[in-house]
């Protein structure tokens, strides 16, 4: 049982079945699903499809973590990527053909990929800290966007581009299956290879690493390359599920988010070991929060707060020197009670 309890994804599934239970005592058809049409529905499902977005940036992220680096950009790189796809989309003549759509895609990927290389030079390249180098794009990023789309949000009608999001396949939302593809994708370069140690171990201690002959420019690079296309794909996903490519609505703290539900599965913030699995169980405890906060009603200018006080208490629930703390008060409590209970049976001898 100690064993269980001290594995590093108790306490947040613990969070997540915790959060779940709530739900679906004040409202019992939170768990219901229903099949309409061969297709999957209800607030599970619901929270699934939503959290797509967000579990791809997360995904990217983790791993540009577990190199000791930070990516603020993802949001920027979510618009650009939207407003590539959606303007190529608006000034074809056949906004409807999959052809169209394929090419949106393809060209708006690049970009991702290219503004990924970009982040990637700059800190395992040129050194500059990842901080500043991803701040830099994520401040110019949705200049970019605007630039892109004129100005203006730019909206499309095209089928096909629409199913991304809202489309389902063998009963499942496409968004979801398209994370779970990429979950498995990412696990499986991770932690079937040699690459998830050498990332690891890169996060651990650069500089040993460098010496060890580990490159670690190589891996620090393929990270945020990494993270550049995820989050392209991420922001493809919420264009298509808005149907508009909105340069300063999307993504908009996607990186903050991305960032919490990281630590939230237990993935350390100074580098090193890092787990997928723990993305995406803390992926799925902001996404449930959120379903939570509407559920109840929030105003959206209170939401936050709400919001941080749910996420503070899961972070203490999992916080190690709280539970260290915990286990003090508990034998110190059994030793007074102890002592007591041996000087009233030396009184009563």
């Amino acid at each position: 049982m100690k064993t269980i309890v001290r594995h590093r994804l108790f306490w947040p599934s613990v969070a997540l079945l915790a959060l779940i239970a709530i739900n679906t005592i004040a409202r019992p058809q939170f768990i219901l699903v229903t099949v309409r049409n061969g297709e999957l529905y209800g607030a599970l499902i619901d929270i699934l499809r939503n959290s797509a977005p967000l579990m791809l940036v997360a995904l990217g992220m983790t791993i540009v973590i577990a190199t000791r680096g930070i990516d603020l950009s993802v949001g920027a790189i979510m618009a650009v990527s939207g407003a590539v796809a959606l303007t190529i989309i608006d000034g074809s003549s056949d906004p409807g053909g999959l052809g169209t759509v394929l090419v949106a895609l393809a060209v708006a990927l690049a970009v991702a990929l290219v503004l990924g290389v970009w982040n990637g030079f700059l800190v395992a390249v040129v050194g500059i800290q990842p901080i500043i180098a991803t701040l830099v794009l994520m401040l110019a990023g949705r200049g970019v966007a605007l630039l892109i789309t004129e100005g203006f949000i730019t909206t499309v009608n095209s089928e096909p581009y629409e199913f991304i999001a809202t489309g389902y396949l063998v009963a499942l939302p496409f968004a979801f299956l398209i994370a779970v593809a990429a979950i498995a994708v990412v696990s499986l370069i991770e932690r079937r290879t040699a690459l998830g140690m050498l990332t690891e171990a890169v996060g651990i201690n650069p500089e040993a690493s460098r010496l060890a002959g580990v490159r670690a420019r190589g891996i620090v690079f393929s990270a945020y390359v990494a993270s550049g296309l995820l989050a392209g794909i991420a922001g493809i996903i919420y264009s298509s599920n808005i149907r508009a490519a909105d340069a300063n609505a999307a993504g908009l703290f996607i990186e903050l988010y991305a960032i919490l539900a990281v630590v939230l599965g237990g993935t350390s913030l100074m580098g090193g070991k890092f787990t997928i699995a723990g993305t995406v169980i803390g992926v799925l405890i902001i996404q449930t929060l959120e379903a939570t906060i509407l559920f109840l009603g929030v105003p959206s200018a209170q939401s936050p707060v709400f919001f941080a006080i749910v996420v503070i208490v899961v972070v203490l629930v999992q916080s190690p020197r709280l539970h260290s703390w915990a286990r003090t008060a508990i034998r110190s409590a059994r030793a007074r009670t102890s002592a007591d209970a041996g000087a009233r049976a030396g009184v009563a001898s």
